[in-house]
């Protein structure tokens, strides 16, 4: 924990991981949670690391507006500065650890009192080779999840490839998102089974797009009761939300009450 002197107290630094099949609000999830620790005067940093995701535009951030967000892992001058290896390069030399402690101040996004980074995906290297680029990405998250003394939330896709077994052992909690339906919970058995063999100990579910007490009742009888977290009814302003391409905090009343109930159980359990 980490004395920001805004409030004289101690502030929880949590370091939260975000899965789930692709679909079933993962993204949404992430923003509402962040903006509400920012709400809540936390100094919070997000993590769009699912390249099917839009955590800038969850958050409030118009892209057609103030422009696209480059992720870290397309800046090519940067991963050859640091790495000593052209992006695209495999075999050969290239620095495994490079520095990466002053990227956040130079490349993240402010948005409604939090900021913002896009990783982008890891690179597929024939064989399993090593890239310049996966050496930046993975030396960055590690600098985020382990080093970094403000709250973190990785929006990541369902697998774990973003996560090394160091960095894994060090993520605070992995909330795992499921709605209703046999192939969401089937990926989340998956992803728990991958989270405990890396070693991460804290592992909570948030039920979400729920319809009724019977989808939850089939849900929570699957995972248990003592591991559902949360439970997130449906919300049709969260569609709204996202066909207009607004931020679900400002639109979803509910969710945004969830949510904050949501912080203070982690608060406990971290």
């Amino acid at each position: 924990m980490v004395d920001y002197g805004w409030s004289g107290e101690k502030e929880v630094c949590m370091k939260i991981a975000i899965s789930g099949k692709g679909g079933v609000g993962k993204t949404t999830l992430c923003s509402l949670l962040a903006r509400e620790m920012a709400r809540q005067g936390r100094t919070v940093l997000a993590i769009d690391a699912d390249p099917n995701g839009n955590l800038a535009g969850a958050l409030g951030y118009n892209e057609s507006e103030a422009g696209r967000i480059e992720p870290l892992i397309e800046k090519k001058a940067l991963v050859e500065e640091r790495t000593g290896a052209k992006p695209g390069s495999m075999g050969g030399y290239f620095v495994l650890n490079p520095k990466v402690d002053d990227l956040v101040h130079r490349f993240s996004v402010e948005i409604n009192g939090l900021r913002l980074m896009v990783t982008g995906e890891l690179k597929e290297a024939l064989g399993g080779c090593y890239c310049p680029e996966n050496a930046l990405l993975r030396s960055f998250l590690r600098h985020l999840i382990v080093e970094r003394d403000e709250c973190v939330l990785l929006d990541m896709e369902a697998g774990f490839e973003h996560l090394t077994r160091g960095t894994a052992e060090s993520v605070s909690v992995l909330l795992v998102v499921v709605e209703p339906g046999q192939r969401a919970m089937k990926t989340a058995e998956k992803i728990s089974s991958l989270a405990r063999q890396l070693h991460i100990k804290r592992i909570g579910y948030i039920f979400n797009k729920v319809h009724d007490d019977d989808q939850s009742r089939v849900m929570t009888d699957v995972f248990g009761a003592e591991n559902v977290w949360a439970v997130i009814p449906f919300d049709m302003n969260a569609v709204r939300a996202d066909i207009s391409g607004a931020s679900p905090f400002e639109t979803c009343d509910g969710m945004r009450d969830t949510v904050r109930v949501l912080v203070e159980k982690l608060e406990q359990k971290v």
